[in-house]
């Protein structure tokens, strides 16, 4: 049976939905689906996209209407959801959702988490350091009491294969010697794993593209969306794949297959 676990940012979910996501998401069969950037609020999504094929759907959103917001759908219901991770600035902003599926053999925990962006202002890209300096000592606390598949857009291309243009972004948001040293420290001394990497070596995989200057269409392309897990669980990750030939945002979904069942 195994695990299918998928991730986009839809830069919009009634924009998405628009252009045949809930389709999509049939086909696919997810187990679970991560969301990021939903840009709705509750009365938007209720008796329409709280429930997407077959999953149901967990939210947090931001206080900010048409902003942020994160969803996590789910197949089988959780024994508990949690929207936030302690952090008064960023909870506001609603960028985490992680679901539980504890049992008397194993704590799992499956997020959908939205990393903010600093490309609009320096003001943002200070807030994305922030982020950063709360996050690293959060999901180390999570992996030190459970499992975890974080699902996520994390606006940061960490090595130069996971971009185009490397040579011409090193001074811009997303690929800053800073964030991509965050990255690695994650998954050195932190422990993480970028399972996508570790079955897909290739160059040419993004999950993002500029709307500007035919980057779609010439794949000049970034690979910031992630599924970030610790070890045992990433070990038993089998099959990863970047959907390409509809779209539904300037994002493509990424679905890993793992080899375990809830």
């Amino acid at each position: 049976m195994g695990f299918r676990l998928v991730t986009l940012n839809v830069n919009g979910i009634r924009s998405a939905a628009s252009k045949g996501l809930a389709a999509w998401a049939e086909s696919a069969a997810a187990d679970c689906m991560g969301v990021q950037e939903v840009k709705a609020q509750a009365e938007d999504v209720a008796g329409r996209l709280d429930r997407v094929a077959g999953l149901q759907g967990h939210f947090h959103f931001a206080r900010k209407k048409g902003y942020s917001g994160v969803g996590l759908y789910t197949r089988r219901s959780p024994s508990a959801v949690i929207t936030g991770f302690g952090s008064m600035e960023f909870d506001a902003e609603g960028r985490w959702v992680e679901t539980r599926f504890d049992t008397a053999g194993r704590k799992l925990s499956i997020i959908s988490c939205y990393f903010p962006s600093g490309s609009s202002s320096e003001e943002r890209q200070a807030a994305k350091f922030r982020f950063l300096a709360r996050m690293y000592p959060h999901l180390m606390k999570l992996r030190a009491e459970r499992e975890f598949i974080l699902l996520g857009d994390i606006n940061i291309a960490h090595h130069e294969i996971d971009l185009k243009n490397w040579r011409g972004n090193q001074k811009n948001s997303g690929f800053l010697p800073e964030e991509r040293a965050w990255m690695t420290k994650l998954l050195t001394r932190g422990g993480l794993v970028d399972v996508f990497r570790t079955l897909n070596p290739h160059p040419d995989q993004y999950t993002w593209w500029s709307n500007r200057g035919q980057a779609w269409a010439r794949n000049v392309g970034w690979r910031i969306d992630y599924h970030l897990a610790t070890p045992a669980i990433a070990a038993t990750a089998r099959r990863e794949s970047i959907f390409l030939d509809e779209r539904f945002s300037d994002h493509a979904p990424l679905t890993i297959d793992y080899d375990f069942e809830l």
